[in-house]
């Protein structure tokens, strides 16, 4: 025979207490005094109480769940962010619902509805600007919203965590001029893309203003711009340096794509770093693993900085929303070294 399940009235019972009393107690409110707070966790623990998880977010008015609306899952860059929030939820009671995004009318009906819907307690907004009308609903959202790497003046007044892409790949064509190398080309994404991202033209911007103050161009013919991915990024290179006039150092917008521009060298029968430097975005895992020099935006540290503000928003609204600004890093690895002689 099933032994029945002990209730939170039969711990307020054996404690002489009210069930709201009992109630408050497990809930941690100042309410009830310490002594008696002690006198009905002793009770709980003593008859093996265990309350139902339904039960606890109906007395607490909550749902203690978190959503993160998230664009790409399967990207490196997503799961390292995504590692940071998890950090931090881990020691809280709340669930983590994840939301991935693929399209831009999936985004454009999660950011409209879920803050709205009662089934989360705070939304996490990685990577995906909003459109004006939506950013502006959820300035009024009953749940507090956080934005993560979103360079967006739709967002003004909001919640957020921000790198500096800009400087990043300032970093990332400093380092090449100062080996050395004048000859020096980008990859990235295509310019127009329909969801807004911005980090792959701020990088090219950091990149070609750094150049400049050098005295050196980024010629038209050697920005290569296309789909995100290790592939794309590859047949990219790969026109690029099959030419007689090849670069002597790439900059590429990402880890991902930084990859794929040496697998281009390497088809090629050119050596990285001898005969091209090659410099990344990110600092993902893989990166370390094949030594790859790149511009560490600090991915995991921005998803636990998100996730402790999200926090503090759900336990009371700050007057002056937060701001948390990352620097990038530049991580020097093996596939940056000074040009051939001749070539500089």
């Amino acid at each position: 025979m099933s032994r029945k399940a002990v209730t939170i009235r039969d711990v307020a019972r054996r404690a002489g207490v009210s069930v709201a009393t009992a109630s408050r107690a497990l809930n941690g409110k100042d309410t009830v005094s310490p002594d008696t707070r002690d006198r009905i966790l002793g009770v709980m623990e003593e008859l093996g109480f265990t309350p139902s998880p339904a039960a606890r977010r109906l007395s607490l008015g909550r749902t203690l769940t978190i959503g993160v609306v998230v664009s790409f899952l399967t990207r490196p860059q997503a799961a390292e962010r995504l590692r940071g929030v998890d950090v931090v939820l881990a020691d809280s009671e709340f669930d983590l619902v994840i939301y991935n995004v693929e399209s831009v009318q999936k985004r454009d009906h999660y950011l409209a509805t879920l803050a709205h819907s009662q089934r989360t307690d705070g939304l996490l907004v990685m990577s995906l600007p909003p459109q004006p009308e939506t950013a502006a609903a959820l300035r009024t959202a009953p749940v507090p919203v956080v934005f993560i790497d979103v360079h967006s003046e739709a967002i003004a007044g909001l919640p957020r965590v921000l790198g500096d892409d800009v400087a990043g790949g300032a970093q990332a064509a400093r380092h090449l001029v100062e080996l050395g190398h004048r000859e020096i080309a980008f990859i990235g994404d295509a310019a127009e893309n329909p969801f807004g991202f911005t980090s792959s033209r701020d990088r090219q911007l950091g990149v070609t203003g750094e150049l400049a103050r050098a005295g050196i161009e980024l010629r038209p013919d050697w920005v290569g711009l296309g789909a995100h991915g290790r592939y794309e990024a590859r047949d990219l290179a790969y026109r690029m340096l099959a030419r007689e006039d090849r670069p002597t150092a790439i900059v590429a917008a990402s880890d991902t794509q930084a990859l794929g521009v040496v697998a281009a060298a390497r088809e090629l029968g050119l050596h990285v770093p001898d005969d091209l430097s090659v410099i990344g975005y990110d600092d993902i895992e893989a990166a370390d693993y094949v030594g790859l020099t790149t511009v560490r935006q600090q991915l995991f540290e921005s998803g636990r900085l998100g996730a402790e503000i999200l926090l503090a928003e759900i336990d009371g609204r700050s007057a002056e929303p937060p701001v948390a600004e990352l620097a990038p890093e530049l991580v020097v690895r093996s596939t940056t070294r000074p040009p051939k002689e001749g070539r500089s």
